[in-house]
């Protein structure tokens, strides 16, 4: 997969270590930015991320800024895409699994280099339950999310 990847200066000093495990996952990265530890708004670079992804360019994107938080309400403005802040792995798999997450935000103020490392293949292992025999009341959950957003757009 190609995996969009930005940050503001707050998620700046983990970035190396999200490029880094993404390609030891196995997978491409598009680096949008932040490329120095300089002052930024974290909706810019969020925006290019989410971009990414609308446009096919990325199959999912990571986000890091000071907490996480501010990164995921931003992205989650965006038509299609769908982040979380999630700082274990067991969230950073569930929620691909069952929501259909494909963006992952991290908070570079929050979290450690060791815990990138093992958060990254678990959001980047899991797949979409949704479309997999089974997982109709995913797809349910999921096709109402997508309702919400169009309604409100």
């Amino acid at each position: 997969m190609k995996i969009a990847v930005g940050c503001d200066h707050g998620g700046f000093p983990l970035k190396q270590v999200v490029i880094e495990s993404v390609q030891a996952a196995g997978h491409e990265v598009i680096d949008v930015g932040t490329f120095s530890a300089d002052a930024v708004d974290f909706p810019d670079f969020t925006k290019k991320v989410g971009e990414k992804i609308q446009n096919g360019e990325a199959e999912r994107g990571i986000l890091i800024c000071g907490s996480g938080i501010g990164a995921a309400i931003a992205a989650n403005k965006m038509k299609g895409i769908y982040a979380s802040i999630c700082h274990d792995t067991y969230s950073a798999a569930q929620g691909v699994r069952h929501d259909a997450m494909n963006v992952l935000c991290l908070g570079g103020r929050v979290i450690g280099t060791e815990l990138v490392k093992v958060l990254i293949p678990a959001f980047l292992n899991a797949h979409y339950q949704g479309n997999d025999a089974g997982g109709e009341r995913f797809a349910q959950r999921v096709n109402k999310i997508i309702a919400m957003e169009e309604r409100s757009l």
